[in-house]
């Protein structure tokens, strides 16, 4: 049968080669587990020949098992979803916002926080970032419109008792 040469990165049979990239996860992955459970080498040598460990060869022949070949690509790591700042934690920082325009994300954190939901005060500056909820300071004009300017004879006049 078949073995792979992980020098060279190629499948090496009776009639010929087969060239096997070196950033191809699947390939390489489907590859151990093939040597792994149908030629001799067994689970721990495959596993060990490919640069894995004896748990992380089970775990990938279980998921080959039960989803196929795609199943062996690498996934993204860490936290798929925000586990705090949850769809319902944001529509509940928005309310507060527009209930209470002044109110800091701090005092929205703290009324939150009472409420029973779990969350921080930068989690609430992150909504407010998100959804441009800051703030927005404004010049205010006068009444007229205009700034005022004083001619030097009224200032003059001013300066006297």
């Amino acid at each position: 049968m078949a073995q792979f040469d992980s020098q060279n990165h190629t499948l090496v049979g009776p009639g010929g080669s087969l060239s096997v990239r070196e950033d191809d996860e699947i390939t390489c992955k489907l590859l151990m587990l093939m040597e792994g459970e149908c030629e001799d080498l067994g689970p721990l040598q495959a596993a060990a020949k490919f640069g894995f460990s004896k748990q992380r060869y089970f775990q990938l022949r279980t998921l080959f098992e039960q989803s196929g070949a795609i199943a062996l690509q690498n996934q993204k790591r860490g936290p798929k979803t925000h586990y705090r700042r949850t769809a319902e934690v944001v529509r509940q920082v928005i309310r507060h916002r527009f209930l209470d325009g002044d109110a800091s994300p701090e005092v929205i954190a703290q009324k939150l926080r009472q409420s029973g939901w779990v969350i921080s005060t930068r989690s609430v500056e992150r909504v407010f970032t998100e959804y441009g909820l800051q703030k927005k300071t404004s010049q205010m004009p006068s009444a007229s419109g205009k700034r005022k300017v004083r001619s030097p004879s009224q200032k003059s006049r001013r300066s006297k008792p």
